[in-house]
């Protein structure tokens, strides 16, 4: 299992919809997150910043990611997130949601 964690900048003006969205998450995203094995995902909010941490349980995570990346469904709520999030200054090429890395972990 892959645990990964990312953070990305959330306006506060643009709060109250981000979080209205995600306590009603569409069905079709979240079954594509579990076709591509992605498990144990939250997302928390501090401030103007948003925390993700999700499980990956899989064996080929760039092609899993892929799949997400290429479903219609996804692609439309990535529409509707996306202009309400502020990626970090600091993310690497590619990156949205900048990935940051673990430290501790009590298993």
């Amino acid at each position: 299992m892959k645990r990964m964690a990312s953070v990305i900048g959330l306006p506060p003006e643009n709060v109250a919809r981000y979080e209205e969205l995600h306590a009603n998450a569409w069905p079709g995203v979240l079954e594509r997150l579990k076709a591509s094995n992605v498990s144990n995902y939250s997302i928390y909010r501090h401030g103007d910043l948003l925390f993700s941490y999700l499980e990956y349980v899989g064996d080929d995570y760039e092609a899993d990611m892929a799949a997400v990346a290429a479903d219609p469904i996804t692609q439309e709520w990535w529409a509707v997130c996306e202009p309400l999030q502020r990626p970090l200054a600091d993310r690497a090429d590619g990156e949205w949601w900048k990935e940051i890395p673990e430290v501790f972990h009590l298993d």
